[in-house]
């Protein structure tokens, strides 16, 4: 690979057409999710992060669902389709015409892998340069159980990758295993799959037989190791609670080395994108939808639920506040207990401190919002209503908000209870400046 190469990226296919019969779902393995965002979706980050440039995905069960997802994190990704589940040699053939006009390296991820680590590919990129036509990022496992050995030459050249049905005895006590990520130029790499065969106890077309065919080509092949738990592959539930509890427990390391103080770090969950900058507090029981920035200095109290929203600094959260998609707090905004704000921008220095849903508003800057405030632009019984029993709301009925009842509203009907609405002119001004004169002679006093 030469420099040039090396500056325009490398393209990744990632293998993600498998159904993950283990799971137990209607749900293609891929799309299940590890810190809110689809496995699949950590794997094309890691690429992204160490210098991927193009994408292919390989798709098959629940395709039109692994698409949409896929196109919404990367919108110039191609998916191209495995109909028939003949092996990973077999799907990483299937991108060789997306990557026809492609001029230089390939790797190969699994869609099931959510923690390879940029600085992994990174390192195999280096060994590329360094003079491997081929490079296997492998790992040393506690257990080698059911994961294919990596065999070794003396001098250290990978000489083949041998899945566990077809290992011998010797084989098998090794305890370097394939991660399943392999890395060549893109003419070696397809060249190598074009001449796989199926002739194994599964009668599939494996992927790592690459190995075995460059070596007998005279290719070098070399191996890059990183962590075993980087290498984890989700095939069961079991799995996918064991690498959620991995991420949180890098996330929540990670934020405290960045200088966040965590009070009870391990009842804290992140997402995936979530951003916290230095000096933020947060409390026990805080749990970080995907989308969340929260800005210097700003502080979330306990038992608050984030998401798709962006706190600024100083900003104080909680307790029992809900931050849905579309909240965005200015610098000092205070948002107490029992409040909810949804798509809504509240300015710097304002309050919603008690029991008030805000949602599709603007809240000027230093406002406050008193206790139990509601706004509403639709709703079928609107909020705040009170329904005295008994009564019926007959079908396709609807109630104004403030409403009090004590009659069954028809179908169809509109219901409305409230008393007369009068407006005073200047009373407002008037009762302020009374207030603060008031004020002023106590402190004068």
């Amino acid at each position: 690979m030469t420099l040039g190469q090396q500056s325009m990226g490398f393209a990744t296919i990632f293998l993600a057409a498998g159904k993950g019969t283990r799971m137990a779902s209607d749900l293609p393995k891929v799309l299940h999710h590890v810190a809110g965002a689809p496995m699949l979706i950590h794997a094309m980050k890691a690429s992204s992060a160490a210098g991927g440039s193009r994408a292919v995905v390989v798709v098959g069960f629940g395709a039109e669902q692994v698409e949409k997802a896929v196109a919404a994190h990367d919108p110039d990704a191609v998916c191209v389709h495995q109909g028939e589940q003949l092996g990973t040699g077999h799907a990483a053939k299937m991108a060789q015409s997306a990557l026809a006009d492609f001029d230089g390296d390939v790797f190969v991820m699994l869609g099931d892998g959510p923690f390879i680590q940029p600085a992994a590919l990174t390192a195999m990129q280096t060994a590329r340069e360094g003079g491997h036509d081929l490079v296997v990022l492998g790992f040393e496992a506690e257990d080698p159980t059911g994961y294919g050995r990596l065999v070794q030459a003396p001098d250290g050249a990978l000489q083949a990758i041998v899945e566990e049905k077809e290992a011998t005895a010797a084989e098998r006590a090794i305890s370097l295993c394939n991660s399943g990520v392999i890395c060549a130029a893109r003419g070696t790499f397809f060249d190598l799959v074009d001449g796989i065969d199926n002739d194994n106890a599964k009668g599939e077309y494996y992927l790592t037989d690459v190995v075995a065919r460059a070596e007998a080509r005279g290719l070098s092949c070399g191996v890059v190791t990183c962590p075993e738990e980087e290498t984890l592959g989700i095939n069961s539930r079991a799995q996918l609670a064991e690498a959620e509890a991995i991420f949180q427990r890098r996330a929540r390391a990670e934020a405290l080395e960045n200088g966040v103080t965590l009070t009870a770090p391990e009842t804290v969950c992140f997402a995936l994108d979530t951003g916290i900058g230095r000096d933020v507090s947060i409390a026990p029981n805080v749990v970080f939808g995907p989308g969340v920035t929260v800005e210097t200095g700003a502080q979330i109290n306990a038992f608050c639920h984030l998401e798709g929203c962006h706190v600024s600094k100083g900003a104080i959260v909680g307790p029992f506040a809900r931050l849905r998609p579309g909240a965005e707090l200015g610098n000092d905004v205070r948002v107490g207990n029992f409040v909810e704000i949804k798509n809504a921008i509240v300015d710097e220095g304002a309050k919603v401190n008690h029991l008030s849903y805000v949602g599709d508003a603007a809240i000027g800057a230093r406002a406050n919002i008193g206790a139990g405030t509601i706004t509403s632009n639709y709703a079928v019984i609107g909020s705040i209503s009170s329904l005295v029993a008994p009564i019926s709301i007959g079908d396709g009925a609807l109630v104004g908000s403030g409403s009090v009842l004590t009659k069954s509203v028809p179908a169809g009907a509109l219901a409305l209870s409230r008393a007369e609405e009068t407006h005073r002119p200047g009373f407002a001004t008037r009762f302020f400046a009374a207030l603060r004169a008031k004020k002023a002679n106590k402190k004068a006093g």
